[in-house]
């Protein structure tokens, strides 16, 4: 089982938003940075827990718990001319963008980025990192278990 951190922003799905879909589940779409797309597409698996991140918001912060709930398959939006993520080099036989579905587990406080900065248990918590901007990161299972057993719980 493996971590992760993915980054929505709220004005596009946010945890309310997820937990209102059907089986509170979303399709991760509209990836378009090779190296996210690499983590959906090679190393997530289903179960793998999740930290849903509202980003590009007035606060920025982990806003829930989700899981994979199904593994990669290619993201229907670039395949759609009218879609903002279209990507005319994509065919049906050849996709080069894929997604997996995120099922949420439970709406949690909002752990903002600068309570996150504040825990030297998470000095190397890739979203912290400098100039780190990917939309999904691995997090370290002790990273997990800092934020899911101290900072969520609290």
């Amino acid at each position: 089982m493996r971590y992760w951190l993915m980054k929505s922003e709220p004005s596009d799905v946010s945890v309310d938003d997820l937990a209102n879909m059907p089986q509170q589940t979303v399709a991760w779409y509209g990836v378009r940075n090779y190296q996210a797309r690499n983590f959906m597409r090679n190393q997530m698996s289903v179960g793998d827990g999740v930290l849903f991140y509202h980003s590009n918001c007035k606060e920025a912060g982990i806003a829930g718990i989700a899981r994979v709930s199904a593994p990669a398959y290619p993201d229907a939006t670039q395949f759609d001319p009218d879609n903002k993520y279209f990507d005319p080099k994509a065919t049906r036989e050849s996709p080069r963008w894929f997604n997996v579905d995120v099922q949420l587990v439970r709406k949690t406080r909002l752990v903002p980025i600068a309570e996150l900065r504040e825990h030297s248990e998470l000095q190397n918590l890739r979203t912290l990192q400098k100039g780190n901007r990917l939309s999904i990161t691995p997090v370290d299972p002790a990273e997990w278990n800092f934020i899911v057993g101290h900072l969520i719980a609290a």
